[in-house]
């Protein structure tokens, strides 16, 4: 008896996987349909929300028996108490660790972060590294728990990530399914991690895909709705924040201090994102000054964020403790100022020496902050029309996140989520305006986007400032034997002047030869380096401008649609 339900059992395990094997090569020929892409959504929806979950609880774990803390809320005041030589010690080797992860897993030792994913999507077809994205994702979990100043935010987005390209992958997705499974993975990952399914959702239309095409919609809410149930499964529908005392805004009156605020927050963004960038290029120019291996970068980078917590404890991890403690009005404008600036430098060592995490939780410490610091001193200058220091504090928080994401509509809506109180609303959206104008104008309008304009990566000014890096010269030009081609006594001359390209490069290569020589036709050429080759082909100034054309309305119809 026993055995004839085994085999039954077993006979159906084997039809059923045959039957998922069938569906598989269905999706990979002909494409998901409306209904399957949204359970596929619903899937990836459900994993990226569990992946946020475990690393913020690994986090918690990891963090409690490194420090031995009873209830990691509460770190720095319990870090407070412990001998110098732990505070300094652990950092040390978690960035150790770190560096050792990084260099096994990574070609460069970088932690992937939102500015790859953003690539991703704009790049390589909604598609994200998985080697290096597990090693980093394992890099900042170690980081965030041994005292790293960063956030979770940023390597939980491209583990998810990691997951919508394996499935992506395994369906073949085109450019427009994969980036709209890979928003859906964001959404879901900031969801969970926050609780906030509307700011889940817009962060990745406004952030990652960067449009707000309806096809794209209906998936992505569906996965960050499964990745915001997740997340109350666990804790619950409570927020991330409380605001303590009332936000009675003096409407009207008080408006213009608000805007005064969303200024000084883009200024403090500014700096912030600034102190990142050029720690990021001083480490490197001490590492190549003397010869340091870069694994050995985050064991340095961590045993100075633990000489800085022997006296400032309050930059280990996220920051919760402080956080809330800005957001209660609990702290004096003295300790306002001055835990905004070690922070900012905390953050700046920690990932100058690319240790890992994200910027997000950073930006609303460093935004509560600053925020209390001003409420502080304009509820003091005008106490008859002031409101309280905390609605202060909150504006702050979103101002100085908004304007490092540049994201003001999802990062306004993840404040009224991690809060629950609307009534603040129009104080955090004046706020948020001022600030991401502000500081748009003076960097690539977010750090990510600054990230890659910093390689190279041309994703600011939209499609049409990288779509030309996504068109090759082999695909474009008419090889030869086509009969519109000149003639090779034709090409020489050109190619002995320097007017040629590879096959390889792209568009972006060929375009300013047009442009300076006013050549109709440029020779395209095999061999690398040194080696010239030989012509393949001629690439047509018209045929450029032509795929470019067509490149840029398939942009647009993907945008629009």
């Amino acid at each position: 008896m026993t055995h004839r339900i085994s085999s039954a059992v077993a006979s159906q395990l084997s039809v059923g996987v045959s039957r998922l094997n069938d569906a598989i090569k269905i999706l990979r020929r002909r494409g998901p349909s409306q209904f399957q892409f949204w359970l596929i959504a619903l899937l990836i929806g459900i994993v990226a929300g569990f992946a946020a979950l475990f690393f913020r609880k690994a986090i918690s774990a990891l963090q409690a028996w490194a420090y031995g803390a009873p209830d990691v809320d509460y770190i720095h005041s319990f870090a407070a108490g412990l001998p110098w030589y732990i505070l300094l010690a652990i950092p040390a080797l978690g960035g150790l660790a770190a560096g050792v992860i990084l260099h096994r897993f990574t070609p460069d030792g970088r932690v992937r972060s939102v500015a790859d994913v953003i690539e991703g999507a704009a790049l390589r077809e909604g598609r994200v590294e998985t080697r290096a994205g597990l090693g980093s994702a394992l890099a900042s979990l170690i980081t965030l728990s041994t005292g790293g100043s960063t956030g979770r935010e940023g390597p939980v987005v491209h583990l998810a990530g990691v997951f919508s390209t394996w499935v992506s992958d395994r369906i073949r997705a085109d450019g427009i399914t994969g980036r709209d499974l890979l928003g859906c993975a964001v959404a879901a990952a900031v969801s969970a991690s926050f609780n906030a399914p509307i700011a889940g959702a817009l962060f990745a239309l406004e952030v990652i895909l960067r449009h707000f095409a309806v096809h794209a919609f209906a998936p992505i809410v569906i996965a960050s709705v499964a990745g915001t149930v997740i997340n109350r499964l666990e804790y619950g529908d409570v927020t991330e924040f409380e605001l303590v005392t009332p936000g009675a805004l003096q409407f009207y009156v008080e408006l213009p201090a608000f805007l005064m605020l969303g200024c000084v927050c883009g200024l403090v963004a500014v700096i912030l994102m600034r102190s990142l960038f050029f720690t990021d290029k001083m480490m490197t120019n001490v590492q190549t000054a003397i010869g340091m291996p870069r694994w050995l970068r985050p064991a340095l980078a961590g045993l100075i964020l633990g000489v800085v917590a022997i006296w400032f404890p309050h930059i280990i991890g996220v920051g919760y403790e402080t956080t809330v403690l800005a957001l209660a009005g609990s702290l004096t404008l003295y300790q306002c100022v001055l835990f905004a600036i070690v922070k900012t430098a905390a953050v700046a060592i920690t990932m100058g020496g690319r240790m890992g995490g994200g910027v997000f939780s950073p930006a609303l410490m460093i935004g509560a902050l600053t925020g209390l610091a001003f409420g502080v001193i304009a509820t003091n200058v005008l106490p008859d029309v002031s409101g309280t220091h905390a609605l202060y504090a909150f504006a702050g928080m979103g101002a100085v996140s908004a304007a490092v994401l540049g994201a003001p509509i999802s990062t306004t809506l993840i404040v009224f989520e991690l809060t629950g109180d609307w009534q603040i609303g129009l104080a955090v959206m004046v706020a948020v305006s001022m600030s991401t104008a502000l500081a748009s104008q003076m960097v690539d309008r977010s750090f990510f986007l600054t990230q890659l304009e910093k390689r190279d990566i041309h994703c600011a000014a939209g499609p049409q400032a990288y779509v030309l890096s996504l068109l090759r010269c082999g695909g474009v030009m008419r090889p030869l034997g086509d009969a519109r081609n000149p003639s090779a006594a034709e090409c020489a001359p050109l190619i002995s002047q320097g007017n040629w390209v590879r096959a390889a490069a792209s568009l972006e290569v060929a375009m300013p030869i047009f442009e300076r020589t006013d050549l109709p036709y440029i020779p395209v050429l095999s061999g690398s380096g040194d080696d010239v080759g030989e012509q393949l082909g001629t690439l047509f100034h018209i045929d450029a401008l032509k795929a470019y054309n067509r490149a840029l309305i398939a942009a647009a119809e993907e945008e629009h649609s």
